[in-house]
């Protein structure tokens, strides 16, 4: 039922829904892929999703909520960067664990290699203090295979050639980096650019 206006004015002063804001710092951000739906084409072979990676950036905009449960309460938060590293580190959750098992999503980020903008997930008061807000990956961890008995690769630009290797165990391959975009990427390393850095050096 739609509560009264004055209803709801005085449940906002109870304390158990105030809205509090919280400052943390983070090691890394964790990306959250929507739940998979997976369908099957004509021929029985499993259809993955894909989703592109400013979706599920979204949920650092400030605005988008997340609702968490636990066994006492539900509440909603809301998240939004207060500063950008020089290297931020991704996780894409693609493990969940029930009381039985760790299922693996095995949905496809869409994300460009290089030129990831990040401005717009920082609060409007410091965006003024950030002049590089883009990112450009340099290492991609994937996981292939199912979640109790899978494997790892790494894809890593070798800087100097500006060029994309592909390892897992003592193998080493070069790879292109549109082949990147096509693995179940789990954590990713990206680097922020510094142009005014470089002419600077160069001078």
């Amino acid at each position: 039922p739609v509560q009264p206006a004055e209803e709801k004015a005085q449940l906002l002063q109870n304390s158990e829904y105030q809205e509090r804001m919280v400052e943390s710092t983070f090691l890394y951000l964790t990306l959250d892929l929507p739940t998979a739906p997976l369908y099957k084409d004509e021929k029985e072979q499993l259809i993955i999703p894909q989703v592109p990676l400013f979706s599920i950036l979204a949920k650092f905009n400030g605005s988008t909520e997340k609702e968490y449960k636990t066994y006492k309460e539900n509440f909603l938060k809301r998240f939004q960067l207060t500063r950008l590293p020089p290297y931020l580190i991704f996780c894409i959750k693609r493990f969940t664990k029930n009381n039985f098992f760790v299922e693996k999503n095995p949905t496809i980020v869409n994300f460009p290699i290089t030129n990831v903008d990040l401005r717009e997930y920082l609060s409007e008061e410091v965006q003024a203090a950030h002049a590089h807000t883009t990112y450009d990956l340099i290492a991609n961890i994937v996981h292939d295979g199912k979640p109790s008995e899978g494997s790892y690769r790494i894809h890593v630009l070798h800087h100097g050639t500006g060029k994309w290797y592909e390892l897992q165990d003592l193998q080493v391959t070069d790879i292109l980096p549109q082949m990147i975009t096509l693995s179940e990427a789990y954590i990713q390393i990206w680097k922020r650019r510094e142009e005014d850095e470089t002419n600077q050096q160069g001078a």
